[in-house]
């Protein structure tokens, strides 16, 4: 059986900000490699917020499409709010994925659309922006897998080095 594998397709990313907190997520979230098409991030990529300096572990590359490096048996999922998507709470992740994110001015081109495997969006009111919506759905594939590790010694790697509070044990009743 193949190891779980997570890519991560962006779709002219507007903003670098948004680069950075994806970039962030990937980290938390044990993804394996970002690719992004379009210009807009490369003119702005100077204005570093990678604050978890998850570049150094996970490439970020620049392709002209991304449909052209999806590795084989991985499954391709597009996030958009398109009609007949399926909603985010009753998708079950494949193993291998390569999530696609569109933009946030704009949307997952068509022909992107017609070649997934699915299809899924995240049910909210409006529409969230590209970075909280990778968070979200990559934390609901963490949260449906058998493979979630959570535990004291996670936190006690994951937290700031500022952060040192435990929850108290309640006093048993006699």
């Amino acid at each position: 059986m193949n190891e779980p594998k997570i890519f991560i397709g962006l779709s002219d990313p507007k903003s670098p900000s948004n680069v950075g907190a994806v970039m962030r997520a990937a980290g938390c979230f044990k993804a394996d490699a970002i690719f992004y098409t379009g210009a807009r991030y490369d003119r702005s990529a100077r204005f570093h917020t990678d604050t978890m300096d998850a570049s150094q572990r996970i490439p970020l590359t620049g392709v002209d499409c991304l449909l052209e490096g999806v590795p084989e048996e991985t499954k391709i999922v597009c996030v958009e709010l398109v009609e007949g998507a399926t909603p985010l709470t009753e998708y079950q992740h494949p193993e291998r994925a390569f999530y696609i994110f569109g933009p946030e001015d704009g949307t997952i081109r068509q022909q992107v659309i017609d070649r997934a495997d699915s299809v899924v969006y995240v049910p909210t009111i409006g529409c969230l922006n590209l970075a909280a919506t990778v968070n979200v759905v990559l934390y609901d594939r963490i949260s449906k897998s058998s493979l979630i590790v959570a535990n004291d010694e996670l936190i006690r790697r994951s937290r700031d080095t500022n952060n040192r509070v435990k929850v108290k044990k309640p006093a048993k009743a006699d």
